[in-house]
C-alpha cells in the first residue's frame, strides 16, 4: 500500500523515503474504508493489580487487531488516536519505552500484523505529558521517546519544526515533524495531529495547518480528514476538557478546518463514542475514544469498540461496540458480540 506525503517525504514502511508534490500520482479509490479507535490504556489502579498487562488493556486490544484483520473487504488503515498506554513515568522515558514496546509486541502476535492494513497509531497527552499539579505538561524526552519507538508506524514527516516564539508562526518549542504530519492516499487527505506540544499543550498548529489543507485543495483532494487525540468540542457525557482550554486556538484552527472543507476530525481522550456537528454543513468531529480505557461512570450504554469509515463519493460511519461491565472492565469477555451501535452519512 502507498501513501503518498502531501508536500515532502514521508516514511513508507520502516526506513524507505519518497518524494511526491503532486495528486497526479494519488489516483483516487471509489471505495475503501479505514478503521478509527483511540485509548485503551487502563487506569492507574488497574496497573497496580495487573502489572502484567503493561498499563494496556491487553484483552479489548487483542480482540481489536483480530476483528479488524478479519474484516471484508479488509480496511486500508487502522488509524491509532493516542493514550496507547497509561505513561505519566515520572520522566523515565526507559519505563515509557518498554510501555510502548509491549503495545507493538500484542500487534505483532496479532492476525492484523500478517494482513495488507496499515496501522498509524499517534501519541496522546498519556505518551507525551507530565501530570504536575492539576495539568499535563508536555515533554520533549517523551515526544523523542515516541517517535523512536513507534518510528515503523509513523506515515509521515512533513510537520512543522521548531520555530521558538516568532509571530506567524505556531511558536513551536520542540520538533513536531514526526508528530504532526500528513499525507495523502487514495485522492483523500489525512493530517495527524499531536495535540499536546511542549508548551502548546490542548493546542493545534493551525498555521501550519493553514498552508497544508490549502496545498491539498490544490492538489484536488476529494476529502480531507483530521485526526487529534483531544476533542475540540464537548459531548454529551465528556468529564474533562480538550482544546476548549484554550478557545482561540480552538477556533483559529476549526476555522481552518471549515475554511478548507474538511470532512471529520476524529478525536479521543474521551472514554466514549460521539458526534458533534458544530456548524450545519461543515465539519463533523467524531469522538471514539472507546478502544479499551475506562469509561466514565455516566455513559449510557458503554460500549468497547471501535468507528469503520466508508469512503466513496461520500462518507459514511459505521461505530462498532460491544458491551462492557464498568467495574471489570479488563476482563476478557467472549460473551459479549461487537454489533452496531450507531450509523450516519457526514457527506
Amino acid at each position: 500500500m502507498k501513501f503518498h506525503p502531501a508536500r515532502i517525504s514521508v516514511f513508507i514502511g520502516l526506513t524507505a523515503l519518497i518524494s511526491f508534490s503532486s495528486c497526479n500520482r494519488n489516483p483516487v479509490i471509489d471505495q475503501y474504508t479505514f478503521v478509527v479507535t483511540g485509548d485503551d490504556r487502563i487506569a492507574a489502579a488497574e496497573d497496580s493489580l495487573h502489572p502484567e498487562y503493561n498499563t494496556i488493556n491487553v484483552y479489548q486490544m487483542k480482540r481489536l487487531f483480530k476483528e479488524v484483520s478479519e474484516m471484508k473487504p479488509l480496511p486500508k488503515m487502522l488509524i491509532f488516536d493516542g493514550d496507547l498506554v497509561l505513561g505519566y513515568t515520572g520522566g523515565d522515558t526507559v519505563k515509557l519505552a518498554n510501555e510502548l514496546r509491549a503495545w507493538i509486541k500484542i500487534y505483532k502476535e496479532s492476525p492484523l500484523a500478517s494482513t495488507s492494513v496499515r496501522l498509524i497509531p499517534f501519541a496522546g497527552n498519556h505518551e507525551t505529558c507530565e501530570k504536575i499539579g492539576s495539568g499535563r505538561v508536555a515533554y520533549a524526552s517523551e515526544e523523542r521517546t515516541f517517535a523512536r519507538e513507534m518510528k515503523e508506524f509513523i506515515a509521515g514527516n512533513n510537520g512543522p519544526h521548531y520555530t521558538g516564539l516568532r509571530p506567524g508562526t505556531d511558536s513551536l518549542m520542540s520538533d513536531q515533524s514526526m508528530l504532526t504530519y500528513s499525507f495523502d492516499f487514495g485522492g483523500d487527505h489525512y493530517v495527524i495531529f499531536n495535540t499536546d506540544a511542549v508548551d502548546r499543550e490542548s493546542h493545534i498548529p493551525y498555521h501550519w495547518l493553514e498552508k497544508d489543507l490549502k496545498q491539498a485543495r490544490e492538489n484536488g483532494a476529494r476529502h480531507i480528514f483530521l485526526f487529534g487525540h483531544k476533542p475540540a468540542w464537548p459531548t454529551t457525557f465528556n468529564t474533562e476538557t480538550g482544546l476548549d482550554d484554550y478557545p482561540a486556538n480552538r477556533d483559529s484552527a476549526w476555522n481552518v478546518m471549515e475554511r478548507y472543507d474538511a470532512d471529520a476530525y476524529f478525536c479521543s481522550h474521551f472514554h466514549l463514542w460521539d458526534t458533534v456537528h458544530p456548524h450545519a454543513g461543515k465539519t463533523w468531529e467524531v469522538v471514539c475514544g472507546n478502544a479499551g480505557a475506562p469509561c466514565p461512570k455516566d455513559w449510557i450504554g458503554p460500549y468497547y469498540g471501535y468507528t469503520v469509515v466508508k469512503v466513496y463519493s461520500k462518507v459514511d460511519l459505521t461505530s462498532m461496540g460491544r458491551d462492557l461491565d464498568l467495574n471489570t472492565y479488563t476482563e476478557p469477555r467472549d460473551d459479549k458480540a461487537t454489533m452496531i451501535r450507531a450509523q450516519l452519512t457526514i457527506r
